[in-house]
Parts: structure tokens; sequence; C-alpha cells
């Protein structure tokens, strides 16, 4: 460590005086501020171990609040353009809602503090940047001895299967090789999984199959650096291990998986059903093609582009049977996971700078109490406000927006044999569509009460000949007693032609599953 007195750009206050100890304070460019205690006889350290001196080696924690809404490719690679030195971040992970990284050097982190509020999200908001002295990360401090790579690269060698470029790493801290040479590799720990990620960068870069089954691994903060070192990875075997939440693969995103096996983990038993369970899951991997062994349809929802509304074929110029089968597949989908009690799958529903609005027949004024009264924060009337901000401040904008208020509105149980759909405008670039039926709230203090809406979308064409909401306009309304009566009492979904007889649930989602795969019209589907 340098003495302070040596530079004279560094300034010292002695505070007080312990045996041998003093407490110095010092600046550097007006950027970083550190207040520290230590001896006069420093032991010898190594540049890498040095902490907060402000001495090139000294290692800084980045703080990003409300990181955690963010992608991390997108979030490193926004700040990496703004920031005037290159720099690798260490340890990325989250921590509650922040992201959180180390840096090494004064330098870069007196340049990443200048990238604060720079950088826009999509919703126009500025990404502040918090940079603070930290003691060493955990993955460099106790980072593996040459003689222990070497060995754990042995040990990897003898799990590749070179002809399928797959790496079998499942139980890997009991492989009698590492066992025997006292190794103890814990990929739960930062620096196994980083030696680990680090030796299948550069012996196995066109890996495509990943088993890190029976690993204990209940976060996925250090195995995302993956999606950088290795993307070309299609299959993930992550079963039998502790994962609890769905949120630990949404750190995994940017993997564009076709297989993963996630069964024997906590978070299988979080979902009330099979589809529900693979509806959050394919929202993370929309790609995906098999999960847990079980081949899955192609996806309904999705926001990248395509120029129409239809494949093409023989009879696009009937396009009203294949327009049909669109739109109520993409009803049913939208309002499963609608249901689901995760609201947040429906981002991939909606246009980017998507608009939604709510009403309800509803005045705060009216003497009679309402049940409504939930939905009535939410619920615009160009009519009623004096204000015209009112008019607009209700109105929600951008797809994040959007889910943002699905997700606080009650949670619900849509009855789909009570929906009536009309398609009443159509062009090759847009669609115009709407639904009325009945659905009844299935928690908080208006538990089983059944309302009535009507929902209007405007839509555009999506891939795999699917649809993305650029409006949707929701109007809710207390059920009539008939509504009340009627709801529910035919279990049986009627989103087919009328000329086909009723089918259960699960035979319905057979058919609309293989009336996307096969390109069939329902009623040869159901045949």
């Amino acid at each position: 460590m340098r003495d302070a007195r040596e530079d004279p750009q560094i300034r010292h206050t002695p505070y007080s005086t312990r045996r041998d100890k003093r407490r110095v304070k010092w600046q550097n460019e007006g950027h970083i501020h550190i207040t520290m205690w230590r001896d006069r006889k420093t032991p010898r350290r190594g540049m890498g171990e040095n902490t907060q001196d402000g001495n090139p080696g000294s290692w800084f924690k980045i703080t990003i609040p409300y990181g955690r809404k963010y992608d991390k490719t997108w979030l490193m690679n926004s700040i990496q353009s703004h920031c005037s030195v290159p720099f690798t971040p260490v340890d990325f992970h989250y921590v509650k809602n922040q992201a959180r990284f180390f840096v090494q050097g004064v330098g870069t982190a007196s340049a990443l503090k200048d990238v604060s509020y720079k950088i826009y999200d999509e919703e126009n908001r500025k990404i502040a940047i918090f940079v603070n002295p930290s003691s060493v990360p955990y993955s460099v401090r106790y980072k593996l001895e040459p003689e222990e790579m070497e060995q754990l690269k042995l040990t990897m060698n003898k799990r590749y299967d070179i002809s399928q470029q797959a790496l079998d790493l499942q139980s890997l801290r009991f492989d009698p090789d590492l066992v025997g040479h006292d190794i103890d590799i814990i990929l739960n720990r930062r620096n196994c999984m980083t030696a680990t990620l680090q030796i299948i960068e550069e012996n196995y870069p066109e890996l495509l199959s990943l088993n890190l089954s029976n690993n204990k691994l209940y976060g996925l903060d250090g195995l995302s650096d993956i999606i950088e070192m290795v993307p070309t990875v299609k299959i993930l075997n992550l079963s039998k291990n502790e994962l609890n939440v769905v949120w630990e693969l949404n750190k995994m995103k940017g993997l564009e998986l076709e297989e993963l096996w996630l069964e024997g983990n906590p978070l299988c038993d979080t979902f009330p059903d099979q589809p529900t369970y693979i509806s959050a899951i394919k929202d993370c991997f929309p790609k995906l093609l098999r999960l847990d062994g079980q081949e899955l349809s192609p996806p309904v929802i999705t926001d990248t582009d395509t120029p129409c509304l239809l494949k093409p074929c023989k009879e696009s110029y009937k396009g009203s049977d294949a327009l049909k089968s669109l739109v109520l597949q993409f009803l049913q989908q939208y309002y499963f996971i609608y249901d689901s009690g995760d609201r947040q799958g429906l981002l991939h529903a909606y246009h980017d700078e998507a608009c939604f609005s709510l009403a309800i027949p509803f005045s705060p004024e009216d003497s009679a109490p309402s049940s409504l009264c939930e939905y009535f924060k939410e619920s615009r009337n160009m009519k009623k406000p004096k204000d015209p901000s009112l008019c607009v401040q209700p109105l929600k904008h951008t797809k994040c927006d959007i889910v943002g208020s699905l997700c606080v509105l009650p949670k619900t149980q849509h009855d789909l044999s009570s929906f009536l759909v009309d398609m009443w405008f159509q062009t090759e670039k847009m669609l115009c569509f709407s639904v009325n039926g009945v659905f009844k709230e299935v928690e908080g203090k208006s538990q089983g009460s059944v309302r009535a809406f009507t929902r209007t979308f405007i839509a555009i064409p999506a891939g795999n000949s699917s649809l993305c909401i650029v409006n949707d306009e929701l109007f809710v309304r207390d059920a009539t007693p008939s509504e009340t009566q009627n709801a529910f009492s035919n279990q049986e979904p009627t989103l087919t032609s009328s000329s086909m007889p009723t089918l259960s649930q699960e035979q319905q989602e057979m058919v609309y599953a293989f009336s996307t795969q096969s390109g069939m019209k329902l009623e040869w589907s159901q045949k």
C-alpha cells in the first residue's frame, strides 16, 4: 500500500490515535471518498487484494437500484457503451431489487460513477449507478489455485462427450477424482462456478448440452455468465436442485434454449397445474421445444415482427377460418396466463409502445356501495374529470406499465364458455376484435363475485402466425343476476366452431395444439 503522504493529490487528516493505528480520509479527483483504518506497518498484499486505498488494484462495488427489472445483457451493454473505459464486471448478481457487480481500479470506478443518470430505460427513466469501495469479491478472494484448476479441467474432460458436444456435471462435488485430491467444488459458490465456466469457455466453446443436475443449486447468478461465455448451449439440465422461484430462470433468459429439465426443484410445486408451469417457463425461454422431456407446442404469443397476419398457403384467400383459429388460440393463451396468478407472462403479448385503458360504470359519489372499488383508481372516463390531465393519467403506456397495472387488479378465473368473440376490422397489417364474457374473482374481499367484461384488442402480426397487442381497452361491470346464474355452468369451453361438439378443457387444448402444429382447421384437427 502506498503511504497517503507520498501523493500530493491526497490529503489526510488524523482524527484520533489508537496504538499504531490512524484514520485517514482522502479524496481523488472529487469522485470517490474513502475513510479507512490501517497500521503504520501494513502486511504485504498482492494488488488484487488491495481494497480501499485508492490504488489501481482497489475493488469497488457497483450498485444499480431497481436493477432487477432490467435484463442483465442489456444493462451491462448499456453501461459499457456509456463508460469511457472498458471494464470487466465481476460477480454480477441481484440483491432484492438491486443489481450489483464489482470492478477493480479507481479509474474504472470513477468512469462508472460518471455514467450515473446518463442511461435511459425503455420507460425513459434515468438509471442511477452508485459506486462504493469494497472488499475483494468472493470469487477473486477464493479463486482456485492453478493445480486445482488443472484437476477440475481433467475431471471435466472425462465427463465431456465430444460426439454430442455434451458436458455432464451432475453431482460434480462428489466426483472421485476431485474428492481424491481433496478439492471441494460446490457450484453454488461463485468461485467454483466461475472456474467451471472459464474451463467451459476455453475448452468447449461450441457446447450444446450442459447437465448440472444434483448440484444443490439454489441460485443462478453465477451460471448466468454462460449467456456471454457459451451462448451456444441449447439443452440445459437443472433437475434435482434447490431452485425455489421462477425468477431465478429469468437470469438465464439470454440463452435460446430448446430443451430444459427442472423436475425435482421446489419451484415445480409452486404452480397450480401443468399448463401454468409450462406457460411460466416458456415466458423465460420462448423457443423452448421440450420441458422435463415433454414435447411443447409452438408459442402462441410472441413479439417477433413478421410482415403479415397469415402464413402463405394455398387457401390464404379464404382467410376467415384461419383468422378465427388465430384469434381463438390467442385468447385462450392470453386468459390462461391472465388467470394463472402471475401476469408478468403477458409482457410478450404487448408491443413495446402499447396502450391500455380500463373503465367501470361506477362513481365514488354513488350512495350505494359498489364491489368495483378495487377497479376505480385505474378507471378512465374522459367526461368526468375537470382537470384534463386526469384523463391521461390512468392511460397506461408501454408494455411494462400495462402489465404492472394488470398485476394489481384482482386475481380472476374467466369462464371461457361465456366468451362472445367478434372480429370487426382486418387488414394485412392490423386486426381488431373484441371479446365479451364473465369472470369471477378468486381472492380478496370480493372473492367469488362474478363480473361481466368487454375487451377490445387492436393487434398487429407477430411471429409464428400470432398477434402482438398495440391497444387494449377493458370495460368491467357487475354481472346481471342472469349472467351470474349461468356463469361456469358449462365447464366445456365453446371457443370452437359451433358445428363441433363440446369438448373437455384438456381435449380443447389438444385440438388447439394439433391445429397449431399441423396447420389444419380446428374441425379437421378434432377429427
